[in-house]
């Protein structure tokens, strides 16, 4: 069962386990719940589920939820063809049922109401989400006087606040987190969304206003917007909302006297614009602030919300808190790496007769700020330095030990007039002492005219991938000569040397392994692509060359940065 030309930067399987589950995700349901991964077995169960089932995770986990659980009222092993919960999990879609039977521990049947539903863990496997409890629990409680609507039994709350959960958990984009928010309450609960949020600068936006007309939802852009600072004292529901102090519920005629601050105009404009009779609104809240506020409201649904609705709307509130607390940080993190990240890469520098462009794509994750670098400048020699590099690792200390290794390498390659291979000695010694660089891999190179409209590059390869020269007639070389061992080994060994020359109209491509390195690929396969491709685009511009390269070679699901750096020859 699966239960759950000079160009700046771009900005561009393994089986789930317990620790790809957000921590607390399962915990907040209030339910029996549990996740499975594509085969049907448990990875991850709350504590609920451990005292309803009289096992702990660890007896749940590694095996097939069906096998372990299902049973049919006489307490007999469920047939798989006549489990409705197998076959919605095979079919991956959402079902809920209101009796089953699952065996506990102790050999006893427990009765059960549930719910499933495909469950987003972030990975490479689909995995499923199952909430269940015992039918005891879901007890409506007695009818409220018409016009009211009836509440939500028990568990189809607890199944809403297990969607929202997953859904907006497994999303790190503020905007995605807001559209599956609307989603999920609309018009399941209201006819009408809006949500403010407060800004990094304290200021209030109302970011979101949308109707459902049946399942057709209709975003009201003239109603979003700025909106006025957030009153101190104002005992009004949207404002003691945004200053996190409870939820309250409105209606127009809550706004019709005179108004004590901005906001009480713009809630008038609101309820008048959208003909809603009745709304709750609740704060949006992360542990550490509070972010703005949902506002349910209903026109055409005639029962009005009452204080039987607040707790519910609290709670995904509260969820949409954490989700877009979580999405803010990671945005921000992603900022800082991005910033890092170009302040960090030079600029290129203007060759006579040659053309280059570099890009640099950094990792999807924002922790993984890369090593990943290019380089070229000037020689005293009137010569033209050329160098691409990857330092290990993946976060902050492999960007400052790739800007101390590429500094140290343009000092030694402008001070000291020798063949790339000695330069690249020099650096290795250093690094071994001066920074913290572990490893490296770097291409060092000196490219100047030759006769004929050549030009000749000689080079030294410090373990990194072969660069690749494409003749304009689209043949594509890797030069493979000039190869040694990686910075950082303290082998002590001579490194090589090597020369090229470069033809009229030809392209010479310097790149890092996230260009051509993927789980599920070879080295050569990823070689053979990139030449293959290279040799196809070779009559692009060369700004186009190098964008159509990086998407159509870059593997999808890449978890690391690239740095590209294309020059060509001018055509004789």
């Amino acid at each position: 069962m699966t239960g759950l030309e000079h160009t700046e930067t771009v900005h561009g399987p393994s089986v789930p386990t317990a620790s790809v589950v957000p921590a607390g995700t399962l915990e907040a349901i209030g339910a029996g719940a549990y996740v499975v991964d594509e085969q049907g077995c448990i990875i991850a169960a709350n504590t609920r589920a451990e005292q309803l089932l009289g096992r702990s995770a660890d007896e749940l986990t590694g095996h097939d939820a069906h096998d372990l659980l299902h049973r049919d009222a006489q307490g007999q092993p469920l047939p798989r063809t006549q489990c409705a919960m197998r076959q919605a999990f095979h079919a991956g879609r959402t079902a809920q049922a209101d009796e089953d039977y699952f065996a506990r521990a102790d050999g006893t049947l427990l009765r059960i109401s549930w719910l499933i539903t495909p469950y987003d863990v972030g990975g490479r496997h689909a995995c499923t989400l199952v909430v269940f409890h015992t039918p005891e629990q879901d007890r409506a409680p007695d009818p409220l006087p018409e016009p009211a609507a009836q509440p939500l039994s028990e568990l189809h709350r607890l199944a809403l606040l297990a969607e929202t959960t997953a859904q907006l958990t497994s999303t790190l984009d503020v905007d995605e987190a807001l559209r599956r928010l609307v989603a999920l309450v609309l018009p399941r609960l209201a006819d009408w969304a809006v949500v403010d949020l407060i800004t990094e600068r304290d200021e209030v936006w109302r970011t979101v206003v949308v109707h459902a007309d049946g399942v057709t939802l209709t975003h009201r852009e003239d109603l979003q917007g700025p909106m006025p600072p957030i009153p101190e004292e104002s005992p009004m529901p949207l404002s003691r909302a945004l200053r996190g102090v409870a939820s309250n519920l409105a209606g127009p005629q809550t706004y019709q006297g005179a108004p004590d601050s901005g906001i009480a105009v713009e809630q008038r404009r609101l309820f008048d614009a959208t003909g809603m009779h009745s709304a709750a609104i609740a704060p949006i809240r992360s542990t550490r602030a509070v972010l703005g506020a949902l506002t349910l409201g209903r026109d055409e649904n005639p029962a009005p919300f009452t204080p039987v609705d607040l707790p519910l709307i609290e709670d995904i509130a509260r969820r949409a808190g954490l989700a877009l607390d979580n999405a803010r940080l990671y945005q921000r993190q992603r900022k800082v790496a991005e910033t890092m990240q170009n302040h960090l890469l030079p600029q290129m520098p203007g060759v006579a007769g040659l053309q280059m462009t570099v890009r640099y794509l950094p990792a999807p994750d924002a922790s993984q700020v890369g090593g990943d670098w290019y380089d070229a400048f000037p020689l005293s020699d009137a010569s033209t330095a050329l160098a691409i590099g990857d330092v290990v690792g993946h976060d902050l200390e492999a960007a400052a030990g790739m800007a101390q290794v590429r500094n140290m390498l343009r000092a030694y390659a402008w001070s000291q007039h020798e063949p790339p291979s000695r330069i690249v000695e020099r650096l290795d010694e250093a690094i071994q002492h001066i920074t913290d660089v572990t490893m490296a891999t770097t291409i060092f190179a000196r490219i100047e005219p030759a006769d004929d409209g050549h030009w000749q590059l000689s080079w030294t390869n410090a373990g990194h991938p072969p660069p690749l020269l494409i003749s304009r007639d689209g043949l594509a070389e890797y030069l493979t000569d000039g190869h040694g061992i990686l910075l950082g080994t303290q082998t002590g060994t001579r490194r090589p040397d090597a020369t090229a020359q470069l033809p009229p109209g030809s392209t010479l491509v310097l790149y890092t392994d996230g260009l051509i390195e993927a789980p599920r690929r070879t080295l050569d396969e990823g070689l053979k692509q990139l030449s293959q491709h290279a040799a196809a685009l070779a009559h692009r511009p060369l700004a186009s060359f190098t964008d159509q390269l990086l998407r159509r070679v870059r593997p999808a699901g890449n978890d690391d940065d690239v740095a590209v750096l294309a020059l060509r020859i001018p055509g004789s």
